[in-house]
């Protein structure tokens, strides 16, 4: 069975707040701010369509933003009326820092990526309590050479990090550890700890902020917030809130500082307007400019601490936002019981993890998910007609990117994949994490699952968004995966099932599983096209692109997707028909989509084409040339394990205790037998009375998982490449149009710059689709129990049952982030200097995709989003 959360989880504190009846209420403050506002499609208002360009970091300080707000270590209410975030000043560089710093796509050698030391340490669902931590160097912050160093480097070069540039050599920097603590769901305390890691005494200027989320420079009249000095603690007036007060202290005394959230035009090549502006305490704190700020009122306010700290000495301040007249509290105790809170809330959740390691490990994973919560802000109607008190946008954006996507309107608390890479969502990355958080919080990831599929989101043809960059490209279609999942997490946690939700999601589903055989099964043969589905270069052309007149590809990706889908379908059909009948007819009608795919993947006659090689025994995208050829495209690459994706053990409870079931499956397997015979063992019953629905049959799938298990193709020491080994010494060549078209096994990063370079899927080790491959295997071992086994790893001689090799697998993946024999994490391999640290080696990053052969993490270092599936694998199975 699927990992589930301890049953005392709801007991503690912590679990009592996650009650329907209260949830909502302290989900209502958070970490929803984004750690990149600038460089996204929201913010971008240009001609060309070129995000990264039209707003840069350097303009983030100085310019309003439209649709959102970012911050460091940020916080605030569900729609950013206010948001606290934390500035920081070590009296050498050039600006505050006030976000995260990082290359745009074009300035970084495989693409956009964030250059600094942070991490999300701790938090718990309902956000009583969070803990992140920030490292900040007493030398000037090397912005300068981070940008020259990475354009210098080529697609052949490692990327160049802040830890290359020597600024945290002889631990000559600051921990700067930032936690929330509320004492009611609306009432907000801060916590700021600098220890500075030197044996060298140092000056930090520490800046929390308090500003209001600019909502009334877009349109004429709109009411505009008010932050007012009161004595020694600030009124927050906001006209849909009740007032507040701001409070700070610490050791010595504070200072406060003003100004508007509003752009300094003449700052960013345009007319002077009176201010102050948004970078009014940055002017004021780094330049001395004294008419920057205001004394005593604006929509931006910074307490001001000045800390002078001895070798290795900390100190700590605090804020406190709360509502008008609340009682007073002992911040210290308040942040002592909620830090408790949260350790009984995991401990609930560990009691059957006895490794300290594998304990913090997953705590961490947890955590980044709960601080990658953020307010996504987007009406693609009103971005692309511009707003009433702005100039006009140029009318080339009528033609670029979302064009068909107006109905989107999203103003909503959403998990992102990477909060500073990808702070955008992607439907397939909900899906992961909705599986990923449900271990600790299954009404919010219900929640999530049900956002992507209103009318605010979904098409009117039933596509899914699949991302900002374009709403109408295609993720893979896990929802129904996921959905499935998030259901029985819920009903393992709570003791009961969710039928309203799962009912509610499935309606919705059928309009996007409709849109599927629609819009991509282009001649109605059953094998399907699809295009990037979310694997950047893992072709050897861009698969979203259109392709030269004349050529098609059906993709065994696409193809796979959708025969698990229908049997995803298919399984909730049935848990819904243990309450309405009506259910089992359209849980038949998937089957019978499940089975015309499982005929055309595996050519059940000669009218069909397959996309089986019986040269290779494996599966294979499926070129069509102008001139009638059909080519497969050899490249051996996880694509071709997709299908072992669609499988389905059905109960015999359900497929005996479901009135017309049995007889409807049989009626169709009586009138098709060319089908039946090619679906694994439909009507045998295995292994408690058990049905089996697969892609594959018993020889195939040895066929295939031959090929998986073999360490001189797919299987590292970390689990499953995304493309074969082989491919390092004999790269695929294949000619299109004249062209001729190369990959090679790439374990690190990517060597080309196809689908924008900064991912890899020639090689390395990516976590979603590693999980998936397990829990397939542990669903035909369900089936077939001990009686199928393989020979594991190839060419070993030894027999192992595929539980065995899914428990196998599984520690490969963990092994990732787990200290080795060495007390090393293979996945920090990039990051020695912290490793080596006692101070700093408990903490991990969750990062995109692993090295091939190492383990080393790559890509964006905070994908806590769908590397998180660690905490499931590190939980207990019953």
């Amino acid at each position: 069975m699927t990992a589930v959360p301890a049953t005392r989880l709801l007991d503690t504190i912590e679990g009592q707040r996650l009650a329907p009846q209260d949830a909502e209420r302290w989900r209502e403050w958070g970490p929803y701010l984004s750690e990149r506002q600038w460089g996204t499609v929201r913010e971008d208002y240009s001609a060309d369509g070129d995000a990264w360009a039209y707003f840069p970091h350097e303009q983030a300080r100085s310019r309003a933003y439209r649709w959102g707000e970012d911050g460091l270590a940020g916080f605030s209410d569900k729609a950013q009326r206010w948001c606290l975030g934390l500035a920081l000043w070590n009296e050498r560089d050039a600006i505050l820092k006030e976000r995260l710093f990082g290359l745009s796509n074009a300035e970084g050698n495989h693409g956009e990526d964030v250059k600094e030391l942070y991490f999300f340490v701790d938090g718990v669902p309902s956000h009583a309590y969070m803990r992140m931590l920030y490292k900040y160097p007493h030398a000037a912050f090397p912005y300068a050479d981070l940008i020259a160093e990475n354009a210098r480097r080529g697609l052949g070069d490692a990327e160049y990090e802040i830890l290359d540039t020597g600024v945290f050599e002889d631990n000559h920097y600051c921990d700067v550890t930032v936690e929330y603590a509320k004492h009611q769901p609306d009432d907000i305390f801060m916590r700021v700890t600098v220890h500075n890691r030197s044996a060298q005494p140092t000056r930090l200027q520490v800046l929390p902020q308090l500003w209001a989320r600019n909502d009334w420079s877009w349109t004429f009249d709109a009411p505009k917030p008010s932050l007012t000095l009161e004595g020694d603690r600030v009124l927050a007036r906001h006209h849909e809130l009740d007032d507040r007060h701001l409070s700070a202290w610490g050791r010595d005394g504070v200072q406060w500082l003003f100004c508007e959230n509003e752009s300094n035009f003449a700052k960013l090549g345009g007319q002077p307007t009176p201010g102050p502006f948004k970078d009014g305490i940055n002017d004021y704190v780094v330049e001395g400019d004294q008419g920057a700020i205001r004394g005593n009122a604006g929509t931006k306010v910074a307490a001001r601490f000045s800390l002078e700290l001895a070798g290795l000495e900390s100190q700590s301040l605090y804020l406190r936002f709360a509502p008008v007249g609340a009682p007073e509290v002992n911040a210290r105790k308040l942040f002592e019981q909620r830090r408790q809170e949260a350790d009984d809330f995991y401990a609930a959740l560990q009691q059957g993890i006895a490794d300290d390691d594998a304990r913090n490990v997953q705590r961490q994973a947890l955590a980044g998910l709960l601080w990658s919560k953020q307010l996504y802000y987007f009406d693609v109607n009103q971005w692309l007609d511009g707003d009433p008190a702005q100039p006009a946008p140029p009318p080339e954006r009528l033609h670029m990117r979302n064009t068909h996507w107006r109905h989107l309107s999203n103003f909503d608390i959403l998990s992102m994949p990477d909060t500073w890479e990808y702070p955008w969502y992607a439907s397939w990355d909900q899906g992961f994490q909705a599986v990923a958080i449900a271990l600790i919080d299954p009404g919010y990831a219900k929640q999530q699952l049900l956002l992507l599929v209103k009318d605010r989101f979904m098409h009117p043809n039933g596509q899914l968004p699949a991302y900002e960059w374009r709403f109408d490209d295609a993720n893979p279609p896990v929802h129904a995966w996921a959905s499935w999942r998030v259901y029985q997490q819920d009903k393992a946690l709570t003791g009961v099932g969710d039928m309203d939700f799962l009912e509610r999601i499935f309606h919705k589903l059928l309009l996007n599983f409709s849109w599927w055989v629609n819009r991509k099964d282009a001649e109605g043969r059953n094998l399907f096209q699809g295009g990037f589905l979310g694997l950047d270069n893992i072709a050897l052309f861009d698969r979203s692109a259109a392709l030269p007149a004349g050529y098609q590809l059906d993709q065994a990706d696409g193809t796979a997707w959708v025969a698990a889908y229908a049997l995803d379908l298919m399984r909730i059909g049935l848990e819904l028909a243990k309450r309405n009948a009506v259910y089992v007819d359209i849980a038949v009608k998937f089957f019978e989509h499940f089975l015309y795919i499982a005929g055309a993947i595996n050519r059940v006659d000669d009218s069909a084409e397959g996309l089986w090689d019986e040269q290779d025994l494996f599966f294979y995208d499926v070129l069509h040339h102008p001139d009638g050829q059909n080519e497969p495209v050899r490249l051996r690459s996880i694509v071709g394990l997709m299908p072992l994706f669609a499988v389905l053990v059905l109960e015999q409870r359900e497929h005996e205790g479901l009135a017309g079931l049995r007889e409807r499956l049989l009626g169709f397997m009586h009138h098709r037998p060319d089908l039946a015979k090619l679906v694994s063992r439909w009507n045998e019953p295995g292994q408690g009375n058990r049905l089996l629905l697969a892609l594959l049959r018993g020889e195939r799938t040895k066929d295939l998982l031959r090929r998986m298990l073999d360490d001189n193709e797919f299987l590292s020491a970390f689990g499953v490449r995304s493309l074969s080994k082989a491919f390092a010494e004999q790269p695929l060549a294949l000619k299109m149009n004249g062209d001729t078209l190369c990959a090679s096994y790439q374990p690190g990063e990517s060597d080309s710059r196809l689908y924008g370079g900064n991912s890899n899927w020639r090689g390395p080790l990516w976590m979603p689709v590693n999980y998936m491959l397990i829990e397939s295997l542990r669903e035909f071992h369900r089936y077939y129990a001990d009686n199928f086994s393989v020979e594991y790893p190839t060419g070993s001689g030894y027999l192992s049952s595929l539980e065995e090799v899914a428990d196998s697998l599984s520690a490969r993946l963990t092994r990732l982030f787990l200290r080795d024999e060495n007390g090393l994490r293979p996945s920090m391999a990039g990051y020695a200097q912290l490793e080596a640290d006692p101070a700093s080696r408990d903490l991990v990053l969750f990062h995109e995709y692993f090295h091939g052969e190492t383990g080393r993490g790559l890509g964006a270092s905070h994908q806590t989003g769908w590397s998180a599936l660690v905490a499931l694998l590190l939980q207990p199975r019953i």
